[in-house]
């Protein structure tokens, strides 16, 4: 199988990335205290922890130094318990941050999100083109990835669903526009289409929205962007209208 790409062009995809973290730490500042204790539909984490995963992740990419330590103690930690890479790495975040207060992992947020964007504009397009040594299961089959579908898609994908997280478990709003969030929804559309090839039309309302479509004999749907896009990552609150709805995006 041929390792999954980024479709984004590098300068698009790295403008995403910096105004993405610039988006989460604004998201962050206009939580009050009580709402960083909110349940979230991860459901092993509420809002302060949800958050400190996101810097975590963040840290990851402003330092080649913390990428590898962090990899070497989620590996350690499958190798000694079991379970997959992606849930060690991502609760060793989580774990870490654990004595963090809101205000800490905020202002760190801040410091590190320009480290963070300029540690991924660093990597050549031959390193961007390597695949990734783990592979990911996404809708029951294991596909490989490049490193440049991490670095220029997921990457963002992660912090701007999870912004968009704690604004449903909050009840904040997710400052959606269509320059920056929509540029976002349309890649995950197209990557959904690509993934079921199917005949569909979809119209996705809101700032982020837009119009799609693919042939002329597939179901036609009109929703809200950002439910659109929880349905395809499969959140548990998430509208689940009919078997392409289910054909699930990474993030």
């Amino acid at each position: 199988m041929k390792p999954r790409e980024s479709a984004l062009a590098r300068p698009v995809a790295l403008r995403l990335a910096a105004t993405e973290y610039d988006r989460c730490v604004e998201a962050f500042r206009i939580l009050s205290p009580a709402q960083w204790s909110l349940p979230t539909d991860c459901p092993a984490w509420d809002v302060r922890q949800l958050a400190a995963h996101m810097l975590g992740m963040a840290e990851m990419a402003a330092s080649i130094r913390e990428n590898l330590r962090q990899q070497r103690k989620a590996s350690r930690l499958v190798k000694a318990h079991g379970g997959l890479y992606i849930d060690a790495l991502t609760q060793l975040q989580v774990d870490e941050r654990a004595g963090w207060t809101p205000e800490r992992i905020t202002e760190r947020y801040a410091a590190r999100a320009p480290k963070a964007t300029a540690g991924r504009r660093r990597p050549p397009a031959f390193v961007r083109s390597r695949t990734m040594p783990q592979s990911s299961e996404i809708n029951g089959v294991t596909e490989p990835w490049t490193l440049g579908y991490l670095i220029d898609v997921i990457l963002t994908r992660d912090p701007w669903m999870h912004r968009m997280d704690i604004a449903a478990a909050t009840g904040t709003p997710p400052g959606l526009t269509a320059g920056h969030d929509g540029v976002i929804v349309a890649d995950v559309v197209a990557e959904w289409a690509g993934r079921h090839g199917k005949d569909f039309e979809l119209t996705l309302t809101g700032p982020a929205g837009g119009t799609w479509r693919s042939g002329a004999s597939g179901p036609s749907w009109t929703l809200d962007a950002i439910d659109f896009c929880r349905a395809v990552s499969r959140r548990p609150a998430s509208l689940t209208l009919d078997e392409l709805m289910n054909v699930e995006v990474p993030y």
